[in-house]
């Protein structure tokens, strides 16, 4: 059987990601669509608005056929990171090709790119290193570091998000020499950060936004996602009460900085260069989540980088927790979910991994996955206790099956 991968977080899922695995099953002729999803936390430093397995079934239910965990180690990690974790878990699944939305929609662009930087390395350190030296944000350095070497012109801009995620994939794939054939489809009607939805096709900030602002299913959202969604996301807020958002999180997040030594919130993953000390003044004075990120952003410090590092304090997740990142290969692939015809891939497949397939949390169990258990407990600690409990169950369950 052939197997194409997508890289997701469907947070929430929405027509445009229908269009997207339609698109990359003709484009790739694949038998299997495998998506590798990030867990509860995300890429940007956010929690998802439903769990992960909530969102498994939507995809389940929409045309995929198996859902991967993308490890937290991983997800919650700047765009190099979580395409090699992403990457790297979707070969040992065994897929002959990852399809991904970019603003550019050539993938020839993609792999052009990657030669050029990789030939113009040493001009595009020394840019990076000017900037960088002038206190402005790693994003912001490296658009200056990338129009330095022609690549945020016509034919690739990589100033974009999708582009910037879809260009670090492809260096993933080229770089560990995987037998995996990139490809791209161009994103449509809608751009990634878009604020408002403005057709049936929306991005997912767009939806979210209209979401919490009236924490209600509008008539505004309900053209732009399918049925499955409304129906899991309705599902999700009988059970636990509400649907995530940084907010929930502020008391507990302002209580453990407060009874945090400085050299404790230095450990964390993402506090570097003195931040903690930063990080306790301003803790004092939030009054939210919003405030308190105003308080400590700069040029230097983005907005996501804040995010990140305060989901990394929220799940206690320490330097010293990421040294396997840099591992050769994922140290395991979880199975969320699958249909039948994704039992049969993996059944088939599973003889040629190199790593465990898991189902669920175990006792005995890698690091990396403790890490998971840590991540899992943070997410549903803001919900009253029976439906924390009854929801945490999830992870010691077997994997959703259609």
């Amino acid at each position: 059987m052939n197997a194409c991968g997508l890289i997701v977080e469907y947070n929430p899922f929405h027509n445009g990601h229908i269009y997207h695995i339609k698109e990359a099953k003709k484009a790739s002729g694949a038998d299997c669509m495998i998506a590798v999803m990030s867990g509860n936390f995300l890429q940007r430093g956010e929690p998802a608005v439903i769990d992960k397995f909530h969102r498994t079934r939507t995809a389940l239910n929409s045309g995929i056929d198996i859902v991967l965990e993308l490890p937290y180690i991983y997800a919650v990690q700047n765009s190099d990171l979580f395409a090699d974790g992403a990457v790297k878990t979707l070969n040992e699944a065994g897929v002959s090709t990852i399809c991904f939305g970019s603003e550019s929609g050539s993938i020839s662009h993609f792999i052009t790119s990657f030669h050029t930087l990789k030939a113009k390395r040493a001009i595009f350190d020394e840019t990076l290193k000017k900037y960088l030296d002038r206190g402005i944000s790693f994003p912001e350095a490296s658009k200056h570091a990338y129009t330095n070497i022609g690549l945020t012109d016509q034919h690739i801009d990589l100033t974009k998000p999708n582009n910037i995620l879809g260009y670090s994939y492809v260096k993933s794939i080229l770089e560990n020499n995987l037998s995996i054939s990139p490809l791209t489809i161009k994103r449509t009607n809608n751009d990634f950060h878009d604020q408002t939805i403005t057709s049936t096709i929306a991005s997912a900030t767009s939806i979210r936004k209209e979401l919490l602002k009236h924490n209600a299913l509008t008539a505004q959202i309900l053209p732009a996602i399918p049925e499955e969604t409304e129906s899991q996301l309705m599902v999700y807020k009988d059970k636990s009460s509400i649907w995530h958002h940084w907010e929930n999180y502020f008391p507990l997040l302002q209580y453990r900085v407060m009874t945090m030594s400085a050299s404790e919130i230095k450990a964390i993953q993402g506090v570097d260069e003195g931040l903690e000390n930063r990080i306790i003044k301003t803790a004092k004075k939030a009054t939210s989540i919003y405030s308190w990120i105003e308080s400590i952003k700069t040029k230097r410090y983005t907005w996501t980088r804040i995010q990140r590092m305060f989901v990394h304090i929220l799940t206690n997740t320490k330097k010293a927790d990421f040294e396997s990142v840099h591992l050769p290969s994922v140290p395991y692939v979880r199975v969320l979910g699958m249909s039948q015809i994704g039992r049969t891939y993996l059944n088939r497949q599973k003889k040629q991994m190199h790593v465990p397939l898991l189902s669920k949390l175990t006792r005995n169990q890698d690091p990396v996955l403790a890490i998971e258990e840590k991540a899992a407990q943070a997410y549903y600690s803001v919900l009253p206790p029976e439906k924390r409990n009854s929801l945490f169950q999830q992870e010691l369950q077997s994997p959703i099956r259609l």
